[in-house]
């Protein structure tokens, strides 16, 4: 999610109508699963396959760890729309540990489900982005009281350029209580810089390459991840 799920999830591409069905076939390297400022796996390798026609969009995204073959296991599925700067999605996010221990993908028992199913909505300014997202269903957290959370999260994303490289400054917040994120009250969670860059193979052949910094003040964490993708 690093590369390419969670910018969709945040919104920060400007939809463009395609006239045609244009699919996606890509995979990505990443040398830690860092998700929205918390630590998810170590190297993973992280495909993807999706469909898009006049801003609506159908995709799946993995991930599997390489050097850490018990790190959890991950499928979602994302149906998207984007006109203009407007984004909305609904993705169906899948874990293979959880309440059924078992791994079961065709679980959705709502006290054995391991997926979790969250709405976005989000606007690009092009000098900036913000979404949201809340969990509606599926296996949430809690809050204090011991009731489903809605857990949400709110990201506020700025691109720029600098020094021959594309950039991103990442703020996200968690606004109040649940255990899906770990937080007692409004927690910020994520803090990030991300830099990226097509480097070159041939003429016609580039590999996209980005490093990033994040912190995540609640956890008092500190990553530095690099990762790569290759896509038709």
């Amino acid at each position: 999610m690093i590369f390419s799920l969670a910018l969709l999830l945040a919104g920060a591409a400007t939809a463009k109508a395609q006239d045609t069905v244009e699919p996606t076939v890509g995979v990505g390297l990443v040398s830690d699963y860092v998700w929205r400022g918390f630590h998810l796996g170590d190297v993973s390798v992280q495909p993807e396959l999706g469909i898009s026609y006049q801003g609506l969009s159908l995709s799946a995204w993995g991930s599997v760890g390489l050097s850490n073959p018990a790190d959890t296991k991950e499928l979602d599925l994302t149906l998207g729309y984007e006109v203009g700067g407007f984004s909305i999605s609904v993705t169906d996010y899948w874990f293979n540990v959880g309440p059924d221990l078992l791994g079961r993908y065709f679980q959705y028992a709502a006290d054995r489900t391991n997926h979790v199913f969250e709405a976005t909505v989000g606007y690009d300014f092009g000098f900036l982005s913000l979404a949201w997202s809340t969990n509606f269903a599926g296996n949430d957290g809690v809050n204090k009281a011991d009731n489903r959370a809605y857990s949400s999260y709110a990201e506020l994303n700025v691109p720029f350029f600098f020094g021959g490289v594309d950039w991103t400054a990442t703020a996200g917040v968690v606004p109040y209580a649940t255990d899906f994120y770990l937080a007692d009250n409004f927690a910020l969670v994520n803090l990030a810089l991300t830099a990226e860059k097509e480097i070159p193979v041939t003429d016609s052949f580039s590999i996209p390459v980005f490093a990033q910094l994040a912190a995540n003040p609640l956890t008092r964490d500190l990553f530095l991840v690099l990762g790569l993708s290759l896509g038709l």
